[in-house]
């Protein structure tokens, strides 16, 4: 009944990035029809907030995960369940196979979902890169500020906000959260390689396992990390407005990094 989109390969996966938009929930209705699929702590959790457009957010993040994931493997939508470890990281429980990541603005939601592989994703609005600038010197390592201060004026801001967006794909695909120490790690730019990765051995982690891409979406960047010995396929898929048939968007020309030569 639900064909997969993800066709796995020995040597290259697809990954299947969805997207949706918080404010299509101001239309009639849609706000009582998402929240029926959630359980009864999500409940809870979404009428927490104390702002309108958060709840918005939260509930369009939840209705997300449970499309995409009901798109690769048949289940209902409202059956999905959640668990997180330790630090916080969601997963489906019980494991299935596929792990997913999820980061939502006000603007914009997104799910990235893999098979057999571990992912991180983060969603920025453009917005944001002057805020990321002016906290440079507390979530860039000393690598990646001395690459900074060699940029001036929109240079700047669009580093700023690349870094950013990639250390947080990092983060929540290594699923420890903020533990893992900002300093550390360090995305350089530059050189044949494009963009690496290059990693402190405390992080007990090595820089070669993984891909990483940056895409630009609905005036956001977005930051997709996997573990990958190539760089994989990209499936883009939209939900608009939000309980509506899926939609495959087109894919650009985007490279995957640390290899320049490969693309999403």
């Amino acid at each position: 009944m639900f064909a997969s989109p993800v066709e796995a390969s020995a040597e290259r996966q697809t990954l299947c990035l969805w997207y949706a938009y918080p404010d299509d929930l101001l239309a009639e209705g849609m706000v009582e029809a998402c929240a029926s699929l959630m359980t009864g702590d999500e409940r809870l959790r979404w009428q927490s907030f104390h702002f309108d457009r958060n709840r918005r957010e939260y509930l369009a993040t939840r209705v997300l995960v449970r499309t995409a994931l009901s798109h690769v493997l048949p289940h209902l939508p409202a059956t999905w369940r959640f668990s997180r470890n330790a630090y916080g990281k969601p997963m489906v429980d019980p494991e299935c196979g596929f792990s997913f990541s999820l980061s939502n603005s006000l603007g914009l939601v997104a799910c990235l979902i893999g098979e057999s592989v571990e992912v991180g994703l983060d969603v920025e609005s453009y917005e944001r890169a002057q805020e990321i600038t002016e906290l440079a010197s507390e979530v860039f390592s000393p690598l990646e500020l001395a690459q900074l201060e060699e940029l001036r004026g929109p240079e700047r801001l669009d580093r700023a906000l690349s870094l950013w967006t990639l250390k947080e794909a990092y983060i929540k695909a290594r699923g420890m959260g903020l533990s893992l120490p900002l300093q550390q790690f360090s995305f350089v730019f530059g050189g044949v390689e494009g963009v690496r990765l290059e990693l402190d051995p405390c992080l007990g982690d090595e820089a070669a396992r993984w891909r990483f891409c940056l895409i630009e979406h609905a005036g956001h960047r977005v930051a997709l990390m996997t573990t990958q010995t190539k760089a994989p396929a990209t499936q883009l898929w939209e939900v608009r407005p939000l309980l509506s048939t899926p939609t495959r968007l087109a894919v650009g020309r985007q490279p995957w990094f640390p290899s320049s030569t490969e693309s999403c």
